[in-house]
């Protein structure tokens, strides 16, 4: 059984117009209770009258029991209210109305990507592609990731040199902040950092 927060989330999505929601944010109706969308690379299915999100493997539906993206999920259909633009502000955590929650131990822990990426930029973008992710022309290498269809998170990478480490960077659309407050934000980019180690 869901915890209590959890199904208040569920109530509060399924009572929502899926026609609606299906229009501003990408995700497509599967029947008369359930959104699809795509998610780095798989396709995943909202389905509200279970109140669980499913994956699609091999042609069939099967249980994804992953909580931190099930919530991610459900605060997106909750709080989304129009069609969010993609690529107009782009900007980092610093120049988001809670840039101070991004401190400490909120601080983005991209080193990971930098120890297994920052002298392998194919293997980075190898691993981006799998994720379903697309090139943009930022830093020496950069890739758009869309964790929801209307919702990107850019991963840039500089090389190093001489004097200087291989470092990583992610930046957002400056709309993330009509939908996530800074800990879903926080979360959003740790969830997509470890699908882009898995997949490399």
């Amino acid at each position: 059984m869901s915890p209590p927060a959890v199904e208040h989330r569920w109530r509060a999505a399924a009572d929502r117009d899926q026609n609606f929601l299906s229009k501003i944010t990408g995700f497509s109706p599967l029947g008369e209770e359930s959104l699809v969308f795509n998610h780095l690379g798989c396709r995943l299915a909202v389905d509200f009258r279970m109140q669980k999100l499913n994956i699609l493997k091999d042609g069939l539906w099967e249980p994804l029991d992953h909580p931190v993206l099930e919530m991610l999920t459900l605060l997106y259909l909750g709080n989304v209210d129009e069609v969010l633009p993609i690529g107009r502000e782009i900007v980092s955590c610093k120049d988001l109305k809670e840039s101070h929650f991004f401190t400490g131990i909120h601080a983005f822990d991209l080193h990971p990507l930098t120890e297994r990426y920052g002298n392998a930029p194919e293997d980075f973008a190898k691993a981006a592609a799998r994720l379903g992710g697309s090139p943009v022309s930022m830093a020496d290498t950069a890739w758009k990731l869309m964790p929801f269809p209307r919702l990107p998170l850019y991963y840039l990478l500089w090389y190093g040199d001489d004097e200087f480490e291989p470092v990583f960077s992610v930046l957002f659309d400056r709309s993330i902040e009509r939908v996530f407050q800074a800990d879903a934000v926080w979360a959003l980019v740790n969830l997509t950092s470890m699908d882009l180690l898995e997949a490399g």
